[in-house]
């Protein structure tokens, strides 16, 4: 956490105020929070998926995970309101840096043929969302232990005010956007 946190005050807030032309440091864009988020249809079916997300989860993220429910009711799905299908994490402070940190530096490496993420998955206001397919590529999970390799979400939420304030700034934090 340190380090990025340090890099951040030392480096990329002078890059950025240069760059877009900002008159105070509180107006540079900075990380608010990190939200991991796994979807599980199959919860419906099979209620161990629930107990085995959450291990994973719990593991890649080092915090307790909280179950989110369907608010309505899909007959086609055999979905109820009310029924578990999902949990989440949000990360703040240190525990989002160490997670940056990681997944930029480690996670990203591991995953087999990658050529940079997406730079056009930001939302319109500067948070962005990346897709992982698969919670092994973190060095947290046991491979032997894995029942299903499941996928989920990486939402970086920015105080950036545009895409190009968000990318710019996740950019000089070391995210390593595909070359377009």
């Amino acid at each position: 956490m340190i380090r990025l946190k340090e890099k951040h005050t030392q480096e990329t807030v002078p890059e950025l105020m240069s760059k877009f032309g900002y008159k105070n440091v509180m107006q540079v864009p900075r990380l608010k929070k990190i939200v991991l988020n796994i979807g599980l249809g199959e919860a419906i079916q099979n209620p161990k998926a629930l107990e085995a997300a959450e291990t994973d989860l719990t593991a890649i993220s080092g915090q307790h995970p909280v179950i989110t429910r369907a608010k309505k009711s899909i007959a086609s799905f055999k979905l109820r309101a009310g029924m578990p299908i999902g949990m989440m994490v949000t990360l703040r402070g240190r525990r989002m840096y160490e997670f940056y940190d990681k997944l930029v530096n480690v996670v990203l490496a591991r995953i087999r043929d990658f050529q940079g993420v997406s730079r056009d998955a930001f939302d319109g206001e500067g948070n962005y969302t990346l897709g992982i397919k698969e919670q092994i590529v973190f060095p947290e999970i046991d491979y032997d232990k894995v029942d299903k390799v499941r996928g989920f979400e990486v939402t970086v939420v920015t105080s950036a005010a545009s895409d190009e304030e968000g990318r710019s700034l996740l950019e000089s934090l070391g995210m390593p956007f595909r070359r377009s």
